[in-house]
């Protein structure tokens, strides 16, 4: 055999030998090996790696979160009527210590006796005991819930280390007449909360306006209020003013009465010390000097002659007859 076909050979045994036995694994994933079915108690980290080609396997274990996602689910609900979840998503992850102990135990696809075959298992379950109303409707809000924890209960159990996080499930698909009934009762109350919600604004704005109303109410009998205490303020103000005035009025009066029976009380005392006989005596003779009446004639009032004294009489008397030229002089 020449040298050169040797070599050539030598190269592509080589070659062949390189691809099949050089291998990568992924960030994120581990490697188990497997010879001749068994699996060998190795792992290798993320990186390039070498095996016996042809001999040895390889599988890459993915130990981060990863999402499951089961189609197509048929379920039966307790009365009859056979319903499909169109996707159920289980987001989960595998611990790296864990790995070898579930892939020995439930193989490199560990996720569908654990995950798939149970999914389809609690479903049924599920929809076994409630009607399609609880499935569709009342109860669809807590299948998610519910299929989360029943899964991690049998994870603990068979497989520890392999963790569920989270559970979505999709609205399931139900027969087409029924489900035009649900959406014609949808429509029905769609409209009655529209007309609650209509109802409910009236009501607002009527509670509003009733509110406006009672304010403005307030408001004007507060200000009412505020002018009548001003005004009964400003009377009480204007009473006492003329109240003061009165008193000041009646100080003022009372002070002029009493300064005029003062000086009528000094007067009579004064004319009291005055009125003597013989001031009256010269106020009666000053009298008659400048209230002096001439009397012409021969009768003479009698009332002037018998105002005098007895003596004066008997001094002036006069004839019976007198002489029509007589003068007489009336004293007032």
């Amino acid at each position: 055999m020449q040298p050169g076909l040797a070599a050539g050979i030598l190269v592509i045994a080589v070659g062949i030998i390189v691809q099949y036995a050089l291998h990568r694994v992924e960030e994120g994933h581990v490697g188990v090996y497997f010879r001749g079915g068994a699996m060998l108690q190795g792992m290798s980290s993320p990186g390039f790696h070498m095996m016996i080609p042809f001999i040895t396997t390889v599988r890459n274990i993915q130990t981060t979160l990863q999402t499951d996602e089961v189609k197509n689910v048929p379920c039966g609900t307790s009365g009859g009527v056979m319903i499909y979840f169109d996707r159920i998503e289980v987001v989960n992850v595998l611990q790296q210590t864990a790995v070898y102990d579930i892939v020995k135990n439930f193989t490199a696809d560990y996720d569908k006796p654990l995950i798939f075959d149970k999914v389809h298992h609690e479903l049924n379950q599920f929809c076994s005991v409630h009607n399609l109303q609880e499935v569709y409707i009342e109860l669809f809000d807590q299948i998610d819930e519910n299929l989360k924890t029943a899964l991690q209960q049998d994870l603990t159990e068979l497989a520890p280390g392999l963790r569920v996080h989270s559970v979505r499930v999709t609205k399931p698909k139900i027969p087409e007449a029924i489900r035009k009934n649900y959406e014609l009762m949808e429509a029905e109350k769609t409209k009655l909360l529209i007309a609650t919600q209509r109802q409910k604004v009236v009501e607002k704005d009527a509670e509003t306006e009733r509110k406006k109303a009672i304010i403005n109410a307030e408001k004007e009998a507060q200000i009412a209020k505020i002018r009548y205490e001003q005004n009964l303020l400003e009377a009480e103000s204007k009473q006492k003013m003329e109240k003061i005035d009165d008193e000041i009025h009646v100080a003022k009066e009372k002070s002029k009465t009493d300064a005029e029976s003062y000086k009528i009380e000094q007067q009579a005392a004064a004319n009291k010390k005055l009125l003597t006989a013989e001031y009256l005596e010269l106020r009666r003779i000053e009298a008659v000097a400048t209230n002096n009446k001439v009397y012409f004639g021969a009768d003479i009032p009698s009332m002037f002659i018998n105002s005098k004294s007895e003596a004066e009489k008997e001094r002036l008397a006069v004839p019976a007859t007198v002489p029509v030229n007589t003068v007489v002089t009336e004293q007032s």
